[in-house]
């Protein structure tokens, strides 16, 4: 397991979260960004992701080394997943062990935020009726063009 990684097989939350704790760690926090069935009235019915994945990989470790930088004493580990994904499938997991807990959920948060900035993943959503990429800004369709 490499701390900052993208792969194609569903992820193991206890592995990455076994990673960053250790004896000076007196919190742990651990986001899972989960593909929701339902978005702006819009049903998806599954997404696929693609990356660039030398690169992605790069940037996830230099949000990684941001995050050490900004709290010390923190450790990361963050891994997402490309291909196909269901409903309920973990597509995003960030675990991040601290000595204190508030430093802990705001580097968590950083990540995620840092993620969607810098990071060369692609997301296509795809509903009953239509798809599109996903790239900086979403324009969902209104509610009135998607049959219900």
């Amino acid at each position: 397991m490499k701390p900052f990684e993208i792969i194609e097989t569903p992820i193991e939350a206890q592995k990455y979260t076994d990673y960053v704790l250790h004896a000076g760690a007196g919190a742990v926090t651990v986001f899972a960004g989960h593909v929701r069935e339902w978005t702006h009235g819009v049903r998806t019915v599954y997404l696929a992701y693609e990356a660039y994945v030398p690169m992605a990989e790069k940037k996830l470790a230099q949000i990684g080394a941001e995050m050490e930088n900004k709290w010390p004493g923190v450790k990361v580990a963050i891994v997402h997943r490309i291909g196909e994904l269901h409903i309920s499938d973990i597509a995003v997991l960030i675990a991040v062990s601290s000595p204190h807990r508030k430093a802990a959920y705001e580097a968590n948060e950083y990540a995620i935020e840092r993620i969607k900035e810098i990071v060369p993943i692609w997301k296509k959503e795809i509903w009953e009726d239509g798809e599109e990429w996903i790239g900086g800004q979403k324009k969902y369709p209104e509610k009135g063009d998607v049959a219900e």
